[in-house]
């Protein structure tokens, strides 16, 4: 990877064995990478980017204008979101195993040994996303199986940096992002849909967009709520890059992306 100025914007290029240029805006400052193939000259990716100016703009804009919220702790009354709804984290120090519970609609309370940083507590509260998230997936896939005529071979969840949701069409295989647990239902249902239309069509074009019209006319608006939900930074150690927002008829990718034909 190098790096090229444009109109004085950094950009990222990186050259792959692909058809097309890829243009991807990241969180959390708006960083700009270009994915080029390897027949593409600088002066070529320069020029497509020049064409783009005003699009990185706006979705840099969008980014510095999203709700965020701060680094978690996993102390008392911090802030946790569990399908679209804000909790306040109680901290229970017990002997025996740990566990999650949701009490009064307002309080997620995790039990945990008296020695548990924040750590191990967010280890807990994963998995209890995990096995949260996991519940809701089979039903969820089960009727649009129906709806659109595929069949999901194997489906599974994990954590991703990049991406609400992929896919293998050869193997008909979904992968789901862990964060989707924090998501309002009809986002988690807006992805499954995503992804099982790419067994269909897998690449983002006007058949891809026409299937998703047909089968989730709403997908625009259900998109935009995944979008409008607040946002997680990276806590303790990970990674740099975090869930963002789709942008129209964009894979569900977490940074904002464009292709440049």
């Amino acid at each position: 990877m190098h790096q090229i100025s444009v109109s004085g914007l950094d950009v990222d290029v990186v050259r792959k064995d692909i058809k097309n240029l890829h243009l991807g805006i990241y969180p959390p400052k708006g960083r700009v990478r270009v994915a080029a193939p390897l027949r593409v000259d600088d002066e070529a990716v320069r020029l497509a980017v020049i064409s783009k100016l005003g699009w990185i703009k706006r979705q840099r804009n969008k980014f510095l204008g999203q709700e965020r919220q701060s680094a978690r702790e996993y102390v008392y009354r911090e802030s946790h979101y569990y399908f679209g709804h804000r909790y306040l984290l109680n901290i229970i120090e017990c002997e025996g195993s740990s566990r999650v519970a949701i009490r009064n609609k307002t309080t997620l309370d995790i039990y945990v040994p008296k020695d548990y940083g924040a750590a191990k507590r967010e280890q807990i509260l994963d998995a209890w996303y995990r096995k949260e998230l996991k519940a809701q997936i089979p039903s969820l896939i089960e009727r649009w199986e129906t709806i659109i005529g595929v069949k999901v071979a194997h489906w599974g969840v994990k954590k991703m940096k990049t991406k609400w949701g992929s896919c293998n069409p050869k193997t008909y295989r979904i992968w789901l992002n862990l964060e989707l647990a924090k998501k309002p239902v009809q986002c988690l249902e807006y992805i499954i849909v995503h992804e099982m239309v790419h067994l269909l069509e897998p690449d983002h074009n006007d058949c891809f967009r026409d299937l998703m019209n047909r089968f989730m006319p709403q997908w625009r608006s259900v998109r935009d709520e995944l979008n409008q939900a607040p946002l997680g930074i990276c806590s303790m150690n990970r990674g740099r890059d975090r869930p963002m927002s789709l942008g129209e008829g964009s894979p569900p990718r977490i940074p904002t992306s464009s292709s440049l034909a």
